[in-house]
C-alpha cells in the first residue's frame, strides 16, 4: 500500500522512478533503476525478481564501466531506489534496515545509513553533476531540500499554498487552511491539518465535520493545497464541511521510530493518535459531535473501515480500496511480505469486527487492483449488509478515468449529505 497519486496518499506502487535502457544488463538480476555519471559510468540497482516480492526484499546495488564491465556492490536494505552520483561515490534510498515499515534512509554504496537519527525523513535524491547530490525531506507538515553532507538549501511551508485562484472567468475561493499540533494520550507529539469552508473560522463552529485517514501508512499530509481527485478536504470544504487530516504514527516527517511505531499493530496507537485529535477540534467547538464522518483511501480506507468498528460516532464512512482482512492480504496482494510487517492476523481486520458495524458505508475499488485485491472490497460489503459497494472496471490501486473519478467526488457528496 505505498503509492503517492496525484499527491493523495494512497500506496504502493511499484518503483523504478527511471526505466533502465535495454542496452543495461546485469546476469542473474532483474535491472530497476539506473543513474547516469557525467563520464558515462552507470549506477545500477536490481532486484532478484521482476516481482515487488520477493524482488524489492533482495535489491542490490552495481556499477557498470564505460567498457561494459559488471562491479557488484553488494546487497541493499529493502526498497532501495533513487540511486544517484556523488563524485565517484554512489548513494540512494532504502528503508531503515531491518524493519519493512520504517523510515527512509539515505546510504552509501558501503550500504553505511548517512541520515541515522534524523526526526524527519528523506524522500527523495537528485544528483547534481556539479557537486553533492540535493536530498528532499518531509520534516513535519514542510518540506525541505538540504544538499547531502551541506546544510538547507530552502523550505516549502503553507506560505506558498494559494488562497484563490483565478482567470478570466472564474475565481475560487478556498476553505482556510490551519496546521494543527497536539498530544496523543501517550504523550506522543502529532501534527496536522483543519481546513474550514471558505469565509467561514473557528468561530462559526461547530461544523460537520470529515475526517480524512491518509494512505501508506508511510505518508502524511503536508502542509499544501489539499485538493486531489480522492474526496480531498478543498471538496468537502466547499460543501460546507471542516475536514480533519491527521499525521498518526507510523507516517512519514517524523523519523524512523516514528514510522515504525505501527509495525505489527496497525489501527492500534494509529487510532487513538486520530480520535484523540478529533476529540480535541469537538472540545473546541470546531466538529459537531453528531455530524462526524470519516473516509480513506488504501490504508486511509482500511482505518476508514477499522474505525467504525472502534465507535458508531461516525454517520457517514467512504473505505476506498482499502483492507477488511489482513491476512487475505498477506496471501494475495503483490506486497505480501510488507504487508505482513504491518498486520498478519484476524485481531487487525476490519471483518472479523464486521458485525459492531452501523456506519452508513460506501466501499469502492478498483477491480483490476493487485495491490490490495477487489476481494477485500467484496468481503466486507458481504459482511456489512447495509454498505454500498461501488467496483469501477478497468481500474487499479488509483482510479484514472475522469468518468469515475467524477462519479467517486458526487456518490462521495450523496453520502456525507446524511451528516
Amino acid at each position: 500500500m505505498r503509492e503517492l497519486t496525484d499527491e493523495i496518499a494512497v500506496d504502493h506502487v511499484p518503483p523504478p522512478t527511471e526505466t533502465a535502457p535495454p542496452a543495461v544488463r546485469v546476469p542473474g538480476r532483474h535491472v530497476a533503476e539506473v543513474a547516469r555519471h557525467a563520464d558515462g559510468r552507470l549506477a545500477v540497482i536490481t532486484w532478484s525478481s521482476p516481482e515487488i516480492d520477493p524482488g524489492l526484499l533482495n535489491p542490490a546495488l552495481h556499477v557498470i564501466g564505460t567498457d561494459g564491465t559488471v562491479t557488484d556492490l553488494g546487497a541493499t536494505p529493502a526498497d532501495a531506489g533513487k540511486p544517484v552520483w556523488w563524485g565517484d561515490e554512489v548513494c540512494y534510498l532504502a528503508l531503515t534496515p531491518p524493519h519493512l515499515q520504517a523510515g527512509n534512509a539515505v546510504f552509501d554504496q558501503r550500504h553505511r545509513n548517512l541520515t541515522e537519527g534524523l526526526r524527519a525523513c528523506p524522500v527523495d535524491l537528485v544528483q547534481d553533476d556539479g557537486g553533492a547530490p540535493i536530498v528532499v525531506v518531509a520534516t513535519g507538515l514542510d518540506t525541505e531540500f538540504h544538499r547531502l553532507g551541506g546544510g538547507l538549501l530552502g523550505r516549502v511551508t503553507g506560505s506558498h499554498r494559494p488562497d484563490r485562484r483565478g482567470a478570466a472567468d472564474y475565481d475560487i475561493r478556498w476553505g482556510s487552511q490551519e496546521r494543527l499540533g497536539y498530544r496523543a494520550r501517550d504523550g506522543l507529539h502529532l501534527d496536522g491539518l483543519l481546513v474550514l469552508p471558505p469565509g467561514r473560522t473557528r468561530d462559526d463552529g461547530p461544523f460537520p465535520l470529515v475526517t480524512i485517514v491518509h494512505g501508506g501508512p508511510y505518508d502524511r499530509w503536508a502542509d499544501d493545497l489539499q485538493l486531489h481527485w480522492v474526496p480531498s478536504a478543498q471538496w468537502f470544504a466547499h460543501d460546507g464541511f471542516a475536514v480533519f487530516l491527521p499525521n498518526p504514527r507510523g507516517g512519514l516527517g517524523h523519523g524512523h521510530e516514528f514510522a515504525h511505531a505501527v509495525a505489527g499493530k496497525v489501527g492500534q496507537e494509529e487510532w487513538h493518535d486520530i480520535e484523540d485529535g478529533l476529540d480535541l477540534l469537538v472540545a473546541e467547538n470546531v466538529a459537531d459531535p453528531d455530524r462526524l464522518g470519516i473516509a480513506g483511501w488504501s490504508h486511509g480506507g482500511f482505518m476508514a473501515a477499522w474505525a467504525t468498528t472502534r465507535t458508531n460516532r461516525f454517520k457517514a464512512a467512504l473505505v476506498g480500496a482499502g483492507i477488511s482482512d489482513w491476512p487475505r492480504l498477506v496471501a494475495t496482494g503483490e506486497w505480501g511480505a510488507f504487508e505482513a510487517a504491518l498486520g498478519d492476523g484476524p485481531k487487525h481486520s476490519p471483518l472479523t469486527y464486521a458485525d459492531r458495524i452501523r456506519t452508513p458505508m460506501l466501499i469502492v475499488h478498483g477491480a483490476e487492483d493487485t495491490n490490495v485485491p477487489v476481494e477485500q472490497a467484496e468481503r466486507l460489503h458481504r459482511a456489512v449488509g447495509h454498505s454500498e459497494l461501488v467496483v469501477y472496471p478497468g481500474e487499479g490501486h488509483s482510479l484514472r478515468r475522469r468518468e469515475h473519478r467524477l462519479d467517486l467526488l458526487n456518490r462521495t457528496r450523496r453520502l456525507f449529505a446524511k451528516l
